[in-house]
């Protein structure tokens, strides 16, 4: 399920604070929000969202209360497929070379450890 890319910035933002939340009004996302638009703006894109499937709604008295339909696991894996198949050509070692070379700060010799046992794992599953 490629969900992400259809949405637009701000819907992008919006289902991040949902995801960070958990669980949230539209006055909650109004307040996380940088630079944000109009109440009715949020509750607008917020119906928007639960008509493309990302959210869903509980009513709280006289509140809706939205959470995601998806685990942010795995919108972040169906992100993340999009964005190396569209800017990395399909290629996950590009991908990953970019990201390192990216890091903001130099790698712990114990995160480069993970990396190579996760790339030891892939290559013995055959990955």
């Amino acid at each position: 399920m490629h969900a992400l890319p259809e949405l637009s910035r701000r819907e992008r933002q919006i289902m991040s604070v949902v995801h960070r939340l958990g669980r949230a009004t539209a006055a909650d996302v109004l307040a996380e929000m940088p630079e944000p638009p109009s109440y009715s703006a949020v509750r607008a894109m917020l119906r928007i969202l639960e008509d493309k499937g990302q959210l869903k709604h509980e009513q709280d008295g006289p509140r809706y209360v939205y959470s995601t339909t998806m685990p942010v696991e795995r919108a972040g894996r169906s992100a993340l497929r999009d964005v190396v198949a569209t800017f990395f050509a399909g290629s996950a070692e590009e991908a990953v070379a970019t990201l390192i070379d990216m890091h903001e700060r130099k790698l712990s010799g114990e995160e480069l450890d993970r990396l190579a046992d996760l790339i030891n794992r892939a290559r013995e599953e055959g990955r």
